[in-house]
């Protein structure tokens, strides 16, 4: 027990600055000897028998989930699969999700993937994994409950706006290879590049680059359509080496955060990647984090026109720290905010032209109102 108490007062420690820590050292031990007794209430008296290293990992949760939406505790397993996610493959069903409320949320359904496919949509509650209450669970403990094998099923059940009854999907497994980039030529006369990133991971910057270089080389080329639907973000190193591509000056981003190192400002380097080119930026709700960096940036500058909806608006980075268990916890250690100086946390980036998604429930469709639109524009 003695360790156990230990342990808590470091994680404890984490959230005090030195001096506020000397000023409030009584309280501290109070809330350390109140844990403890909390905890050996429970091993004593509690109804049913219980894990003790679970209860350890709920209260590590508890503490980081107490903080914002999207701080949480990795297990050393779950810690693998994140590091084997932002490489590009791994397993599950191909959703980013967040919390709010207490509620699992979806960020966005990654495009190509079972849970895209199925019809989950940015903004859905999830409410139940298989028969399973997901209310009153952790993020990771929800992602836990995802996972499976290669091949298996999952219902998920949500709660999605303008519905009155909950929507269940039943949806199978897969191993999820996110290719960041996707791209064709499109309009009239062959002459529009239509690239779609579908997220920001350690990868993407040289596909996407190698994509616009090579359509570059076709001179009859009149401009870009850059399509950020779905795309739930990623590296923030990704999107400012990719925003940075479109322009030839000037700040993408800045973050800040407690620590020095935190605090940073990110400008671009001299050269136009497509020397000058007009851009269309498709966003939607399913727009985040790196997403929002890029299209925001751009906005700013005045360097493309967005087009369709609300981004998301998650305007803060976390960083994946690895843990002496080999788990790892996901902290928020700054807010980005874009040239204008503007935060777009629970705002987003808005649209220059609010174009609505329509046939939003009709699946594999190659109607695409809002990306005709773009295609309208470059042709009018």
């Amino acid at each position: 027990m003695k360790k156990l108490l230990i342990n808590i007062f470091f994680i404890l420690l984490v959230f005090l600055n030195q001096e506020a820590y000397s000023n409030t050292t009584d309280k501290l031990y109070e809330k350390i000897d109140l844990f403890g007794e909390v905890l050996e209430k429970i091993k004593q008296e509690y109804v049913d028998e219980v894990d003790q290293a679970e209860v350890m990992d709920s209260a590590i949760n508890g503490i980081l989930q107490s903080l914002d939406p999207y701080s949480a505790y990795m297990s050393p397993e779950l810690f693998e699969s994140m590091q084997t996610e932002s490489k590009g493959e791994f397993g599950g069903l191909g959703i980013e999700i967040g919390m709010e409320a207490g509620v699992v949320k979806v960020i966005s359904p990654i495009i190509d993937t079972p849970a895209e496919k199925a019809g989950i949509k940015a903004g859905d509650y999830i409410v139940r994994i298989n028969n399973e209450q997901v209310q009153g669970k952790t993020l990771m403990e929800a992602v836990k409950l995802m996972r499976g094998p290669v091949g298996s099923s999952i219902e998920l059940t949500i709660r999605r706006k303008g519905f009155k009854k909950p929507l269940a999907f039943k949806i199978q497994r897969q191993i999820i290879e996110v290719k960041s980039v996707e791209s064709k030529i499109l309009g009239k006369q062959q002459n529009i590049g239509y690239v779609k990133l579908k997220s920001f991971n350690e990868n993407s910057d040289k596909q996407f680059i190698k994509e616009i270089k090579n359509y570059e080389k076709q001179k009859k080329l009149i401009g870009y359509i850059i399509d950020l639907r779905n795309n739930p973000g990623g590296l923030l190193n990704q999107a400012v080496a990719i925003t940075d591509f479109f322009l030839e000056k000037g700040e993408i981003v800045s973050t800040k955060g407690r620590r020095i190192i935190e605090t940073r400002k990110f400008f671009a380097r001299t050269g136009d990647g497509v020397k000058g080119k007009p851009v269309i930026v498709l966003i939607n709700g399913g727009s985040a984090s790196a997403s929002e960096i890029f299209a925001g940036a751009l906005k700013d500058h005045k360097r493309a026109i967005i087009l369709g909806e609300n981004s998301y608006g998650k305007g803060s980075v976390q960083s994946i720290i690895p843990l002496k268990n080999g788990g790892g916890i996901r902290l928020t250690i700054s807010k980005y905010y874009l040239p204008s100086g503007k935060s777009i946390s629970e705002v987003g980036v808005s649209p220059d032209i609010i174009i609505k998604e329509e046939n939003e429930f009709e699946l594999d469709t190659d109607k695409d109102n809002q990306l005709a639109y773009a295609v309208k524009l470059f042709q009018s």
